[in-house]
């Protein structure tokens, strides 16, 4: 089943004629994705082209929804017009609005937030890699890939992976896929402080999922999103799981990378998420390089 996508979502590209929209449009085309539609403002009737694929371009979302009968969106616009394109999406009553746009300012996304309260489109992001449920093709083509995550190292199977780095999300995926281990999903979150999906919404997802057999949850510094999620699991999650946090060495005060990573108010500390994790029974990797190992572990001491 895998959760939020399979290989039948159809999908539209907000930017898609833009350098970067462009590049991974043609990307999830290759992967097999069914890319349906695009939009940007201006350029409606226009065809996006790769290969054999002819992708009609829309001005608007809801126009390419109701042509294309697209439910989900992945955007690649420019921070100062990101709001209004993921507010475009809840508008057109989309499922899913996946925001790969790094730098959205705050207090943009605070009104997101708000406008979306009650509305039944989930956003994933901003600031992130974008989600993947591989197929079942050679190298898991025929999947669905929303976003910038490298298709080929993933492959099909039973292991959900949760993640608010893009970076660390991939080495996991890539771990397991060398040890023969396959991914249901991959979420990638992002690691902004304003953000729409949690570790927690997607954990349960995952929990609910009866393909989804083992789960990694992958964390850093900053916020409380990862003990919210362990105190859940510890308590609901009966699937094996581990996790990594990063940030460990990082000091107090000062911004790591994401703008949600910071540690202020003696909360946030990695220290305190392992913990948390740890007392919910969830086995924590000491090192980005054992993610795999440590969660093939928990697999074999639940038999």
């Amino acid at each position: 089943m895998a959760i939020l996508v399979d290989t039948d979502t159809k999908i539209l590209v907000q930017g898609i004629t833009g350098d970067f929209g462009s590049r991974h449009a043609r990307a999830s085309l290759d992967y097999g994705t069914r890319l349906v539609a695009g939009v940007t403002p201006g350029k409606g009737g226009q065809v996006f082209e790769h290969g054999a694929h002819r992708v009609p371009v829309f001005d608007s979302v809801a126009e390419a929804a109701r042509q294309t009968g697209a439910t989900v969106s992945v955007l690649f616009v420019p921070p100062p017009f990101a709001a209004d394109s993921i507010l475009e999406g809840v508008d057109a009553g989309l499922d899913l609005v996946v925001a790969i746009t790094e730098g959205i300012p705050v207090m943009d996304m605070m009104r997101v937030k708000a406008a979306m309260a009650g509305k039944k489109t989930r956003l994933i992001g901003p600031n992130c890699p974008g989600l993947v449920t591989p197929g079942t093709g050679e190298n898991s083509h025929g999947g669905c890939r929303i976003g910038i995550a490298p298709g080929y190292i993933h492959r099909r199977g039973h292991v959900g992976v949760v993640s608010r780095s893009g970076t660390l999300t991939y080495e996991a995926v890539w771990q397991l896929s060398q040890r023969g281990l396959g991914q249901s999903t991959c979420v990638g979150i992002g690691g902004d402080p304003i953000n729409g999906t949690s570790h927690l919404d997607v954990l349960k997802l995952f929990n609910d999922d009866p393909e989804t057999e083992a789960i990694i949850i992958i964390g850093e510094i900053g916020g409380e999103a990862e003990e919210q999620a362990a105190q859940w699991a510890g308590e609901h999650c009966k699937k094996p799981m581990a996790a990594f946090i990063a940030g460990a060495t990082a000091p107090p005060g000062r911004r790591m990378g994401h703008a949600g990573a910071i540690v202020s108010g003696g909360k946030g500390t990695a220290q305190g998420k392992i913990a948390a994790l740890e007392a919910a029974g969830i086995a924590v990797a000491k090192s980005p390089a054992t993610m795999a190992d440590t969660l093939i572990a928990a697999m074999k001491a639940r038999g």
